[in-house]
C-alpha cells in the first residue's frame, strides 16, 4: 500500500469517526500525536507480554492442560480435575506454592477478606504497610462505619495503619516500629486505589516483604494484587497474593472469580474460610466455569498488554489537553490504572460518560454519581462491559470529591479502548471550550 492509498484510508477513517461518534479533528489529531509520543511504552508492553505469554504457555503445557479439563461437574464437585489443575498452573505461573482459584470469589474484596479471615485470629494484629487499604476492605477491617459485625475488629483482631510519607513513598522505620509480638500479618496494596501515587513495582513490594521477614520472618505478607497481574514480568513473592478473575488473569473471559496464591500452609487456611475446616480445597463444583477461567488465564498476557497501552495513550491525552496525569505516558507501571486530575466535579462527570458511550455494552447508558455500598462518598462507575464490573474492560471510576481524580482502566481491545478514549476526551474538550 503506498502514501496515498494510506492517507486516503486515514482521511475515511477519520471521517467516519467524527460522523458516527462525534469525535472533532482537533481530538483526533491530540489522539494521533499522543500515540506517536507513547510509542516507546507500546513497545514495552508488547516485549512483557510475549514472556509472560511464555509463562502462562509453559505452565498449561507441564500440567498437560486438555479437554477434560473443561468438564462440568455439579453438587460437591468431587475429583474436579479441571478445578485442580487450574489452581497448579496459576500456583506455577505466579511462582507459588498453591493457589485457591475458585469462581465463587465474588471479587478482589472477598478474595482478600478471605485471605485475611484464613489467617488471623482472635489477639492477632494486622498491619497495612503501604498506607489506607483500598474503600471496600474498610468495613472488611473494621475502620469504617458505627457497627463492625462480622468485621476482624468484631472478631478480635487489632489493627494498624503505617501511611506512605508524603503519599507516596514507604516509612520503613514506621513498619518497623509497628511490628510487634502480637503482628500476626502485614496487608501490601500493589495499586493505589483512590490516591495520587505511582502504583508500588514488584521490585519495591518485594523490598517490603524482605524488610518485614528480616524482622519477623513468621509474619505473613499479604498482597492484594489486584489491576497488577502480567503487567510486569514477575509477580510479587508474598506468602499470599490475591486478585480477582474480572480483573487482569481472567482475560475478559472469566464470568467471575478470584484467586488466592502462596505458601501451601496459607492457601489451605484461606480454604478453610472460603469452605469450611476439614474440606477446604477439595470440593466445589466448577460448573462449567473451567473452561473460561482457563482460556481466560491464556488470554491475559496479551489482554493486560492492550490494556496497559490504552492506560498510556490516556495519559498523553489529556496531558496535552492540560490536565496532570499518574503516571506519564511513558513512566514505567506496575498496574493498568491510569489516574487524571480533572479539579472539577463537571470535568469527572463528562470523562466517567465519555468513557461509557464509547463502550460496546450500554453505550446508551449515561452514568450518574451515586451512593455505591462498600465506598464512604459518592462514586460515578463507568463500565459498558461484557462481564458485568469487569476492569480489564476499559472502565472509569471517581469518588465525588476532591481533587475530583478519575481514574481509567482496562481495555480488551487498544483499538476499542482507544475510541472510547476519543469520545471522554471529545466530551472533556467541550467544557473546555465552552469556558
Amino acid at each position: 500500500m503506498n502514501i496515498e492509498t494510506e492517507g486516503l484510508k486515514t482521511m475515511a477513517m477519520d471521517s467516519y469517526l467524527q460522523k458516527e461518534f462525534g469525535i472533532s479533528k482537533e481530538i483526533m489529531d491530540i489522539v494521533s500525536e499522543a500515540e506517536r509520543s507513547a510509542s516507546d511504552s507500546f513497545a514495552r508492553a508488547e516485549e512483557i507480554a510475549f514472556i509472560n505469554q511464555a509463562k502462562v504457555m509453559k505452565a498449561f503445557s507441564d500440567n498437560m492442560i486438555g479437554e477434560a479439563h473443561f468438564v462440568s461437574t455439579s453438587g460437591y464437585g468431587y475429583n474436579d480435575t479441571g478445578r485442580e489443575a487450574i489452581d497448579r498452573v496459576y500456583a506455577q505461573v505466579f511462582g507459588c506454592e498453591d493457589a485457591l482459584v475458585r469462581h465463587n470469589i465474588i471479587s478482589g474484596t472477598h478474595a482478600i477478606s478471605t485471605a485475611l479471615f484464613g489467617v488471623l485470629r482472635p489477639g492477632d494484629t494486622l498491619v497495612a504497610v503501604t498506607g489506607k487499604p483500598y474503600d471496600t476492605l474498610e468495613e472488611v477491617i473494621g475502620i469504617r462505619g458505627e457497627r463492625c459485625d462480622g468485621s476482624l475488629r468484631d472478631f478480635g483482631v487489632a489493627y494498624r495503619q503505617v501511611d506512605l510519607l508524603g503519599g507516596t513513598e514507604v516509612d520503613f522505620d514506621g513498619i518497623r516500629s509497628a511490628i510487634d509480638d502480637t503482628v500476626k500479618a502485614v496487608l501490601l496494596q500493589r495499586s493505589k486505589g483512590y490516591a495520587w501515587r505511582d502504583t508500588f513495582s514488584v521490585a519495591k513490594l518485594n523490598e517490603i516483604i524482605d524488610f518485614v521477614h528480616n524482622i519477623r520472618e513468621d509474619i505473613i505478607c499479604i498482597v492484594d494484587n489486584c489491576y497488577g497481574e502480567f503487567v510486569e514480568t514477575e509477580e510479587p513473592r508474598g506468602d499470599l497474593l490475591v486478585g480477582s478473575l474480572i480483573k487482569n488473569p481472567g482475560g475478559g473471559l472469566a464470568q467471575t472469580g478470584g484467586y488466592i496464591a502462596g505458601k501451601a500452609r496459607c492457601v489451605e487456611l484461606a480454604s478453610y474460610r472460603l469452605t469450611s475446616v476439614g474440606i477446604g480445597k477439595e470440593c466445589g463444583a466448577s460448573l462449567g466455569q473451567n473452561k473460561p477461567m482457563l482460556q481466560g488465564l491464556f488470554m491475559a498476557p496479551h489482554v493486560v498488554a492492550q490494556a496497559v497501552k490504552s492506560a498510556c495513550l490516556c495519559s498523553a491525552v489529556f496531558e496535552a489537553l492540560g490536565f496532570a496525569v499518574c503516571p506519564g505516558a511513558n513512566d514505567a507501571r506496575g498496574d493498568i490504572i491510569t489516574s487524571v486530575k480533572f479539579g472539577k466535579a463537571d470535568f469527572v462527570i463528562a470523562f466517567c460518560q465519555g468513557i461509557q458511550k464509547g463502550a460496546p455494552v450500554d453505550s446508551f447508558v449515561e452514568p450518574q454519581p451515586w451512593d455505591m455500598p462498600g465506598y464512604a462518598d459518592q462514586v460515578i462507575m463507568a463500565a459498558g462491559a461484557f462481564v458485568q464490573g469487569a476492569s480489564i474492560e476499559l472502565s472509569a471510576d471517581a469518588p465525588i470529591k476532591p481533587p475530583y481524580i478519575a481514574y481509567m482502566q482496562g481495555g480488551l481491545t487498544y483499538e476499542s479502548a482507544k475510541i472510547g478514549l476519543m469520545t471522554a476526551a471529545q466530551k472533556v474538550y467541550e467544557i473546555i471550550k465552552s469556558k
